[in-house]
């Protein structure tokens, strides 16, 4: 089965899970039933989102703490723009 990486949008977590090409998870509570992990204080109909980069690429376990990474661009902002600093 592929996996997929989804970031909850409440908490801001990065959690991997393998799933069929056919089902997309929606929540945080979903996602914590599928990755078999606790969903803490985060309500479990908060909204996730399937990353475009799918699991094979980007791993939750590679971001340390399981939270999304800093923009690699600089104060003065990105050449390509789009970070969202420009």
């Amino acid at each position: 089965m592929p996996t997929y990486d989804y970031r909850c949008e409440t908490n801001g977590r990065v959690v991997e899970v393998n799933h069929r090409m056919s089902e997309k998870l929606a929540t945080w509570g979903e996602l914590c039933e599928r990755a078999n992990l606790d969903s803490g204080d985060t309500p479990a109909d908060a909204p996730v989102q399937r990353l475009a980069t799918g699991g094979n690429l980007v791993a939750s376990n590679s971001l340390g703490s399981g939270f999304d990474p800093a923009p690699a661009c600089g104060a003065g902002g990105c050449a390509s723009g789009m970070c969202g600093l420009n």
